[in-house]
């Protein structure tokens, strides 16, 4: 046993607070924000007579089983002619954050939570993000809801959103619920004690499957991918835990990705600028094109989602448990998403993995920094009010929001290569199975196909391109900074 084994949690959260500060992000509240939420002691005040009271409805959340901080709560019904009505109710953070305070800066200076192996650096408080401002379990919450018509080919109807009183019923977790919808587990204690929930859950999964089948009709692409978790004894860094897809999950995306697609075209319709996640066509389509031919496929010399999909949809039927090594090569290929300010009749890019044209990012308010400038925008749409930001301010806010989630995205991976050197580095030279996930004048990276653990390659990448399969020999491991180093052997 290594000597800082039973301090796992302390060494890599000190590698998170030493990256985040040379990053310019902000490890913890400053004394004005700490003050700032000390008076601020209960929820959001709900006006009967300006909002809709839906606290009636079978509202629930689904969400990983240790979350706190609820962002959104669902519910669908029933409709003529095979419809189906879903509507997302997303937590109201702006009526206690407001622009410009204290803890708005905060959230601004750090655009989301950080999630580090070592722990979860918030972008709001907990006193808020798990409580005041989280659509918790049993209490009634003022939120925005986005009401969609989902017609039975799932395609969108008709949207509308408004602002309302929701009663989260039952609080629910991905693994318990898709336990139950995919292989007929025990019912959740939570939806069983909730007369017509289990009903409505099994209408949720059927509108989020419809919405689901006519993205990838319209050219959204199959990716799946593996999600490394750390797992802790006490302090000590045991093991890296694999999280995979599935259907209570495609739940929560689907809704959440059909809701932010009717909050863009609302604030379009309403002659108002928005922020958009955009994921432009990718500039390595060609060597998505040679991975494809080296599975027997070809796709046309220009970007075409749809050719694409197709194309994954094919390997993820052929050869399933290495079809998350292809997304994962695939999505280092499409480039990584960036958010753009869209003045009134703008024409910003859409999302290219999505296949849709119109998207924001709104459903996660105590999570994301854009997701509260989009309710800001669109309570002001809502309530006829003046524009809270300008064009000028949106386009610095979505280059400022972009550079910080880059930021943010290698503070993760560095703390998480950190947590995975921790295990790594007793089986200094032993081999393993990998494919290439980078490679350009930066250097070449690797994942193994054993652990979810990417590292450098140092030796023997000539010639080497996303998505080969190698062979590797571990060499070294740098804790403090984050190094895997691998050689090509064999």
């Amino acid at each position: 046993m290594n000597a800082h084994d039973q301090q796992h949690h302390a060494l890599l959260e000190a590698i998170a607070r030493k990256a985040m500060l040379a990053a310019g992000l902000l490890p913890d509240f400053s004394p004005e924000a700490i003050a700032q939420l000390g008076n601020i002691n209960a929820p959001a005040a709900i006006s009967d007579g300006t909002v809709r009271d839906l606290s009636g409805l079978l509202w629930c959340s689904i969400d990983n089983d240790d979350s706190l901080d609820l962002d959104q709560l669902t519910v669908a019904q029933a409709m003529p002619d095979g419809k189906i009505k879903v509507l997302v109710a997303v937590a109201d953070v702006d009526s206690l954050v407001k622009k410009g305070s204290a803890l708005d800066v905060h959230a601004k200076t750090n655009t989301t939570s950080i999630y580090t192996a070592a722990r979860i650096f918030p972008m709001l408080p907990e006193k808020l993000s798990t409580g005041l401002t989280s659509l918790n379990y049993d209490a009634d919450r003022a939120a925005m809801v986005v009401d969609m018509m989902v017609a039975a080919d799932g395609s969108m109807q008709d949207s509308g959103i408004y602002p309302a009183r929701v009663h989260n019923r039952a609080k629910l977790a991905y693994n318990s619920v898709a336990a139950w919808l995919e292989a007929g587990g025990a019912m959740p204690d939570a939806v069983a004690a909730v007369i017509g929930l289990a009903d409505n859950l099994h209408l949720q999964d059927r509108a989020a499957q419809q919405l689901k089948n006519f993205r990838h009709v319209q050219g959204a692409l199959n990716l799946e991918t593996i999600e490394a978790k750390p797992v802790f004894v006490g302090d000590e860094l045991r093991d890296l835990e694999v999280e995979k897809e599935n259907r209570a999950k495609d739940i929560i995306a689907d809704f959440m990705i059909a809701a932010n697609g009717a909050v863009a075209r609302y604030l379009a319709s309403k002659n108002f600028p928005s922020i958009r996640r955009v994921v432009r066509v990718p500039k390595r389509w060609d060597r998505i094109v040679e991975l494809a031919k080296e599975h027997g496929v070809t796709l046309p010399d220009i970007p075409d989602s749809k050719a694409l999909d197709e194309f994954l949809l094919r390997q993820k039927a052929a050869d399933p448990d290495r079809f998350p090594d292809l997304s994962l090569a695939v999505i280092k290929l499409l480039g990584s998403g960036e958010y753009v300010a869209e003045p009134p009749g703008g024409l910003a890019p859409g999302h290219f993995g999505l296949a849709v044209k119109d998207y924001s990012h709104s459903t996660a308010p105590n999570r994301r920094f854009p997701d509260v400038i989009t309710q800001r925008l669109l309570k002001a749409a809502v309530q006829g009010e003046s524009l809270p930001y300008d064009n000028d301010e949106l386009q610095a806010l979505a280059q400022h929001c972009t550079d910080a989630e880059d930021a943010v995205n290698k503070i993760e991976r560095q703390v998480g290569k950190s947590a995975a050197a921790l295990l790594l580095e007793s089986r200094i030279g032993e081999q393993f199975d990998a494919f290439v996930t980078g490679a350009s004048d930066k250097g070449t990276w690797v994942r193994l196909v054993e652990l979810p653990v990417e590292g450098r390659l140092t030796q023997g990448f000539q010639g080497l391109d996303v998505g080969n399969r190698v062979r590797v020999q571990l060499t070294l491991t740098d804790v403090q900074r984050g190094f895997i180093d691998f050689k090509k052997v064999g």
